[in-house]
């Protein structure tokens, strides 16, 4: 038997409760991890919710690292002891998960287990958003909301290196200095945004918007762009956006406006090593700093949810088995 965070029905944070449950069998192709830690993040609270549908009952979490303790028939690549994380799991709220070995990333030596756990969604999300949706360059002007969140504060850091000017977003002065810190050009708050990335950019606009927050920030997104700019919208903290009338993209200047998720880059083995071994690398190197904002252990998976959506947490929230 093991422990794991089970939801019978849709609901709010208190529907997850602590069970005993039993320890998964790992079958062709797949690995047994024992969970060190369990990132949480906001499609967690999704599914939890009903806002995206699943069978209950439900186990939350596509999120973890630990050490594999089982390796399911046909799998070679992987060996009992070794160090793994992943961004595609599922049922990671638990105390050992069952991971497929091709979606299993193998944790670099100086690496600790929660860099680990707290880096897969997050830092594979922020590769494929600068490299991939919109190729950032050197002296690209970028607005970025959300600065100090988990993907934000990786965002700021990913985006200076590749000689951006970012201009970010938050909502309180403790934010503002995580962002600054993690080396943010310009931070704003979120009252009159669009209005500042005028003054910031010589009445242009940006050159792309990285939008996590969805319905609160949509419009001032769109209004912050330059002529044949993109708005890259990859969450949804806020709410979902309405329908949007495509007419909006043409007033605004022949604009770009796309929803990216991440299983459409991670298409094979290669795009998927090639991005978590750059951001594992970076981690490892300690060019790329990783800030776990709380860690609560497994059995308050309730009140971690409730933190989130509060936008109470700053950067990444783990639950430790």
């Amino acid at each position: 038997m093991t422990h794991a965070i089970v939801a019978r029905q849709a609901g709010g944070p208190e529907v997850l409760e602590y069970a005993d449950v039993d320890r998964p069998i790992p079958g062709p192709g797949q690995l047994l991890v024992k969970v060190a830690a369990a990132g949480v993040n906001f499609i967690d609270t999704y599914k939890r919710s009903g806002v995206y549908k699943v069978p209950y009952p439900f186990t939350p979490g596509s999120e973890a690292a630990g050490t594999v303790e089982e390796v399911g028939e046909g799998v070679t690549a992987f060996v009992s002891g070794d160090r793994v994380a992943t961004a595609e799991g599922h049922d990671c709220y638990a105390g050992y998960a069952l991971v497929d070995a091709d979606k299993a990333l193998p944790v670099p030596d100086g690496l600790d287990d929660f860099t680990a756990a707290a880096l897969p969604l997050q830092g594979l999300t922020a590769h494929y958003l600068i490299n991939s949706t919109f190729k950032v360059e050197a002296g690209h002007n970028v607005l970025l909301h959300a600065g100090a969140g988990g993907v934000g504060l990786l965002l700021i850091q990913l985006l200076k290196a590749k000689g951006a000017r970012v201009l970010t977003t938050v909502s309180t002065d403790e934010k503002e200095q995580l962002a600054r810190e993690a080396g943010a050009d310009h931070v704003l708050r979120y009252e009159g945004f669009p209005h500042h990335v005028r003054e910031l950019t010589n009445g242009k606009g940006v050159d792309v918007v990285y939008d996590g927050v969805g319905r609160d920030t949509f419009d001032g997104s769109l209004s912050s762009l330059r002529v044949r700019g993109m708005l890259a919208l990859f969450g949804a903290a806020s709410g979902p956006v309405p329908p949007v009338d495509p007419q909006r993209l043409n007033a605004g200047g022949s604009l770009f406006l796309t929803r990216p998720t991440m299983g459409h880059y991670l298409r094979d083995e290669a795009e998927r090593r090639w991005r978590s071994d750059e951001i594992f690398a970076a981690a490892a190197g300690g060019s790329l700093k990783v800030r776990i904002g709380a860690r609560y252990p497994l059995s308050q998976a309730g009140q971690a949810h409730r933190d989130l959506e509060g936008r109470k947490t700053t950067g990444k929230v783990l639950l430790v088995p």
